[in-house]
C-alpha cells in the first residue's frame, strides 16, 4: 500500500521519465526525419496533455530533441522561439499593464453597473458586456480576476440591503437566517483583483485543490477575509492590488442566502463573468492566447497569404462574439432567472423595490470615491482607442491605409503600432506636465512627477512569459513537421476524408477539438492540431482558413470544467455555483458558440476570406512542402 502511494505521488516524474524511453524505439527502428519528428512531437504533445511538467518547460523539449535527432539546427529551432506576435504580444501587454495600474477597468465596470441598475435581467447583461469588452483588450484570466471583485460585491448589496431594510423597520424577519454573502457580515471593498501573470499555470492549483488548469498562466495570492483585508493599509493607486479569491470550503459552509432566487442570481452572475471573458477573447487576434497561435503559425504555413489581420478577424469576429453574447445572456437568464424578463430587465424608477434602491446607491458611492479621471487614465484611454485605430486603418482593404504611405511595403504590421506605443508609456510622466507656476513642491508630487506611466516592473509582473515560450515552442514543432516531411505525411492518411463535404470536415474538427480543449490546455490543444489540419485542408483542397479559424475559435470554449481554464477557476472558486452547475450552463454556451461559428464561416466568412476556392498561397505551400 506504501509503494502504491508512493508511486502515486511520483507519478508526473515517472510520466516524465517513462514516456520518451516507451517512445525511443520509433526513430530508433525507423531511422528518418519524420519519424523522429513524429517522437518529439508525441513527447511534447504527452507532457502538455498530462502537464507533468509546466507548460512552458514542455515547450522547450523541441529546443533541444530536434538537433539532437537531427531535424533542425539548433538556430532554426532557437529563431522559432521569439516571432512577431511575441513583439504584438509585448505591446498590448504595456498598455493592458497601464490599464490594471490606474485602475481604468474599474471605472469602466462601475460605470457600466450604475447604467445597468440594480434589477438583475440588466445586471446580468452590463457585467456581461463589460466583461466582453474589456477580455476583447485584457487576458480572460486578468479580465475575470479583475471583475469578480466588483460583481461580489455588489452581490452582497444586493443581499444586505434588504437585511438593512429590515432592521429599519424594526420588523421580525419570516425568512430562515438572513445572513449576507459575507462570512461576518463586514461590508467589503470593491478594490481590485488583479492576477499576476508572470508566474505559472500550476500556482491556481490552491483554488482547485491541487487539480491541474487549462489556459493562459496566473497565479493568485493568499486567501483573505473580508476584515483582514480592510485591517490592512490600502494600496496606492501606483501599487497593484492583490488577489483576493474567497476558499470555496469557507465558502460552501458559511455562505447561505435568503432565498433560492437570491443563490441563483449569485449563480447566474458569477458564470456569466467567465463565459463573457470567452466570448471577449475570440473579439480580437489579441484577445486571447489561441489566436495569437494561429495567426504566427498561418502566416509562417503561408507566408505568401495576406488575409488575416487585426481587421479582417474583427470583421469576421465581432459578429459572432455580439450573437453569442446576446443568446448566451437569454440562455443564462433562461435557466437561473427564468423567463420573466419584463420583472427582471424593467428600467423604470417607479418599480424598484426598497432594496434595489439601497443597492444602486452604495454602489454610487463607490464610484463617487473614484474621484474625477485622472491624468494617467486619461493617456492610457487615448492610447488604448489609438492603438485599436491604427491597427484598423493600416490595412482595411477595402481601402488604402496609411501603411500605403511609405514607400516599401509590407515593413509594418499590427506589432509595430502596439510596440511604439507601448514604448511611449514608459516615458511619458505620471503626473501632468506643468508649465506655469509651480504648485506646493511636495516630495509626493515630485516623485510621481519624475515616474512613467508604467514601469518595467509593472510590466514584467503582467507579462505572460510562460505564453511567450509556450507559443515559440509550438512554432518550432510546426518547422519540424514541415521540414521532415511529418505533415505531408498525415496529410496523405487523411485521403479517407475526401468523401465528406468540406462543412462536415469542419464541424467534425470543431466537435472534436471542443471535447478535447475541456481536459488539456487550449494553448497545448491548438499547438497540437494546427499542423495536422493544415495538412488535411491541402491534402483535400479545402481553403485551410475554413477549418482553420472555426477551430481555433471553438478551442477557446473551455467552460464546462473548473479545470477547463483560469476564468473558471476563479469563478468557482467564490463558492456559488457546483460543478453541475458549471457542466449544465456551459454545455448551453458551448452548443451556442459552436452553432455561431459554424452559421458564420459559411455565410460572411466565405465572402471576407473568399473561402469557396483553394487560394494560390495554399497550392504554393503544398508544392513546397513536398518537394
Amino acid at each position: 500500500m506504501g509503494l502504491l502511494q508512493g508511486l502515486l505521488r511520483a507519478r508526473k516524474l515517472l510520466l516524465v521519465v517513462c514516456v520518451p524511453l516507451l517512445l525511443l524505439p520509433l526513430p530508433v527502428l525507423h531511422p528518418s526525419s519524420e519519424a523522429s519528428c513524429a517522437y518529439v512531437l508525441i513527447v511534447t504533445a504527452v507532457y502538455w496533455v498530462s502537464e507533468a511538467v509546466p507548460l512552458g518547460a514542455a515547450a522547450l523539449v523541441p529546443a533541444f530533441l530536434y538537433p539532437f535527432f537531427g531535424v533542425l539546427r539548433s538556430n532554426e529551432v532557437a529563431a522559432e522561439y521569439f516571432k512577431n506576435t511575441t513583439l504584438l504580444l509585448v505591446g498590448v501587454i504595456c498598455v493592458a499593464a497601464a490599464v490594471e495600474k490606474w485602475n481604468l477597468h474599474k471605472r469602466i465596470a462601475l460605470r457600466m453597473v450604475l447604467m445597468a441598475g440594480a434589477k438583475p435581467g440588466m445586471l446580468l447583461l452590463c457585467f456581461m458586456c463589460c466583461t466582453t469588452l474589456l477580455s476583447m483588450w485584457l487576458s480572460n484570466t486578468s479580465t475575470t480576476a479583475m471583475v469578480m471583485p466588483i460583481v461580489e460585491a455588489v452581490l452582497q448589496e444586493l443581499v444586505s440591503a434588504e437585511d438593512e431594510q429590515l432592521v429599519a423597520a424594526n420588523s421580525n424577519t419570516e425568512e430562515a437566517k438572513p445572513i449576507s454573502l459575507d462570512v461576518k457580515n463586514s461590508q467589503p471593498s470593491l478594490e481590485l483583483v488583479f492576477v499576476n501573470e508572470d508566474r505559472s499555470t500550476a500556482d491556481l492549483t490552491t483554488l482547485m485543490h491541487n487539480e491541474n488548469l487549462n489556459g493562459v498562466p496566473s497565479s493568485t495570492n493568499p486567501i483573505k477575509t473580508a476584515n483582514q483585508h480592510q485591517g490592512k493599509k490600502q494600496h496606492s493607486s501606483q501599487e497593484k492590488p492583490q488577489v483576493l479569491t474567497p476558499s470555496p470550503r469557507k465558502q460552501k459552509l458559511n455562505k447561505k442566502y435568503r432565498s433560492h432566487h437570491d443563490q441563483m442570481i449569485c449563480k447566474c452572475l458569477s458564470l456569466s463573468i467567465s463565459y463573457s471573458a470567452t466570448i471577449g477573447g475570440l473579439t480580437t487576434i489579441i484577445g486571447t492566447s489561441t489566436s495569437l497561435i494561429f495567426l504566427e503559425h498561418f502566416n509562417n504555413q503561408y507566408p505568401a497569404a495576406e488575409v488575416v489581420n487585426f481587421g479582417t478577424w474583427f470583421l469576421f469576429s465581432f459578429p459572432i462574439s455580439l450573437i453569442m453574447l446576446v443568446v448566451s445572456w437569454f440562455w443564462m437568464h433562461w435557466l437561473f432567472l427564468g423567463c420573466n424578463f419584463k420583472e427582471t430587465c424593467s428600467l423604470s424608477k417607479k418599480k424598484k423595490t426598497k432594496r434595489e434602491q439601497l443597492s444602486e446607491k452604495r454602489i454610487q458611492e463607490e464610484y463617487e470615491k473614484l474621484g474625477d479621471i485622472s491624468y494617467p487614465e486619461m493617456v492610457t484611454g487615448f492610447f488604448f482607442i489609438l492603438m485599436t485605430v491604427l491597427w484598423f486603418t493600416r490595412e482595411p482593404g477595402f481601402v488604402p491605409g496609411w501603411d500605403s504611405f511609405f514607400e516599401k511595403k509590407g515593413y509594418r504590421t499590427d506589432a509595430t503600432v502596439s510596440v511604439f506605443l507601448g514604448f511611449l508609456l514608459f516615458l511619458i510622466p505620471a503626473k501632468k506636465p506643468c508649465f506655469g507656476k509651480k504648485n506646493d513642491g511636495e516630495n509626493q508630487e515630485r516623485s510621481l512627477g519624475t515616474e512613467p506611466i508604467i514601469t518595467w516592473k509593472d510590466f514584467q509582473k503582467t507579462m505572460p512569459w510562460e505564453i511567450v515560450i509556450l507559443v515559440g515552442g509550438g512554432y518550432a514543432l510546426a518547422s519540424g513537421s514541415k521540414s521532415s516531411g511529418l505533415s505531408t505525411w498525415i496529410g496523405n492518411q487523411m485521403l479517407s476524408l475526401s468523401s465528406l463535404p468540406p462543412w462536415a470536415v469542419t464541424l467534425l474538427a470543431c466537435i472534436l477539438v471542443s471535447i478535447v480543449t475541456e481536459f488539456v490546455s487550449n494553448p497545448a490543444t491548438i499547438t497540437i492540431f494546427l499542423p495536422i489540419l493544415c495538412s488535411l485542408s491541402e491534402t483535400l483542397h479545402i481553403n485551410p482558413l475554413y477549418t482553420l479559424i472555426p477551430v481555433t475559435m471553438c478551442i477557446s470554449f473551455a467552460v464546462m470544467l473548473p479545470v477547463g481554464n483560469p476564468p473558471n477557476a476563479i469563478v468557482f472558486s467564490y463558492g456559488h455555483c457546483q460543478i453541475k452547475d458549471m457542466v449544465k450552463a456551459g454545455l448551453g454556451v458551448n452548443v451556442i458558440g459552436l452553432v455561431i461559428v459554424m452559421v458564420a464561416i459559411n455565410t460572411w466568412g466565405v465572402s471576407l476570406f473568399h473561402l469557396d476556392t483553394y487560394p494560390v498561397w495554399a497550392r504554393v505551400s503544398n508544392i513546397t512542402d513536398q518537394a
